[in-house]
């Protein structure tokens, strides 16, 4: 398998690259220290076409696939990863559930402006007691007059509270089955809300340890009606459903984790040619020089795993372990590398206007968002037939 880039390929690297540095670093410290939304880098790249990559044309999109998508994530979370967290939300738990199971109609209404980057979706799954386990969803919708009642919370949903937030997919219990053995089943479907839909609340944003210019709030649905065709997807089908969509987040969750270890790794580089100590400098000794070449091959081998992921998705193979794989590998990476950066930095790794300082407080989620690094291990240790 190759993993080298296409012509196509490498010039949109490039061009990311090429935005992130002249658009992105510049204002990445402000937006962080502020903890506001950066409309204006979004905008930017809406009009670059980043959101609507693997949107087909028809939609308006750029008639991409998904690993174009973790290309420019990568290039942009080595610098910015609450600017990389907003794209891959946007996209893969966005635009990506009304791509793979919305109507013609739903497709039509919403996808143009989700591709342009006009407007932003969320994805409401996440509640106080279901996260890793979706199927304790206690959400409800219930069927009235030919609309859906939507009642409940959400927790940690990002993209829900922006002004220019268009809609969120909610995920809520529509009904119940008994088993043979007497146990309940949930029914649970996927519902789509408009944000201005009456009794849709998105509450005050989180204080978050890290991703701080990254729009998350917990959401409030009191007695919202939303049409009967707002249904996404079949009737109790959204669990299913979204468990498809988070094994393509999670190949895109892993790029982004890639260009974070990655970008510490270029600027301990840096850092280590500039900064002396006792005449010298500090990448001249080995206890530093080392500790860079190991962040170097963690990088290259979770480079290397989501390249697979991605690869096989765009084959039509199974891709569900190797997108864990890819997720848990890279997130760990971008962890471990943050870690061995700020040390090499010292005192100015602790100093926020740093950009190794934002990937130690940013990079802890990626082994928790989208599926925890214990839950990747559960799914790796069952397709390897072992009971988890």
């Amino acid at each position: 398998m190759s993993h080298q880039l296409s012509d196509e390929e490498q010039a949109l690297v490039e061009a990311v690259r090429e935005f992130t540095q002249e658009v992105v670093a510049p204002v990445s410290a402000r937006h962080d220290a502020e903890h506001s939304f950066p409309y204006e880098v979004i905008s930017q790249m809406g009009e670059m076409g980043l959101f609507g990559l693997p949107v087909p044309e028809e939609y308006g999109g750029q008639g991409g696939d998904y690993f174009a998508l973790c290309l420019a994530l990568e290039e942009l979370a080595k610098v910015d990863q609450s600017v990389a967290i907003t794209l891959e939300a946007g996209v893969s738990l966005g635009a990506m559930p009304l791509l793979r199971y919305g109507t013609e109609e739903q497709k039509q209404r919403w996808l143009p402006a989700l591709a342009a980057g006009e407007q932003l979706a969320g994805f409401g799954l996440t509640e106080s007691e279901a996260g890793s386990d979706a199927g304790g969803t206690r959400t409800t919708a219930r069927l009235e007059d030919g609309h859906w009642v939507i009642n409940g919370t959400k927790e940690f949903i990002t993209n829900s509270g922006t002004d220019i937030t268009s809609l969120v997919t909610v995920t809520a219990v529509t009904g119940e089955t008994t088993r043979d053995d007497g146990s309940v089943k949930k029914e649970i479907s996927t519902i789509l809300v408009p944000a201005d839909t009456p009794g849709f609340t998105a509450e005050p944003a989180y204080n978050k340890v890290g991703w701080n210019a990254s729009d998350t709030h917990p959401l409030t649905f009191d007695d919202v009606r939303v049409p009967e065709e707002n249904l996404l997807g079949v009737r109790g089908r959204g669990y299913a459903n979204f468990l498809g969509i988070l094994d393509e987040g999670r190949i895109a969750i892993a790029a982004l984790a890639t260009g974070a270890a990655q970008g510490c790794v270029d600027e301990v580089v840096r850092y280590a040619r500039e900064r002396h100590t006792f005449g010298n400098p500090i990448a001249s000794y080995q206890a530093v020089s080392f500790k860079i070449a190991r962040m170097q091959a963690r990088a290259h081998t979770a480079r290397l795993a989501y390249y697979d992921a991605a690869a096989r998705m765009r084959a039509g193979l199974p891709f569900k372990t190797e997108a864990a794989i890819a997720k848990l590998v890279a997130g760990e990476a971008a962890m471990d590398n943050a870690r061995d950066a700020t040390q090499v930095f010292g005192g100015y790794g602790f100093m926020n206007e740093f950009v190794v300082s934002r990937h130690y407080r940013d990079s802890k989620i990626l082994e928790i968002g989208e599926g925890t690094t214990e839950v990747q291990l559960m799914l790796i240790a069952r397709s390897l037939g072992l009971d988890s």
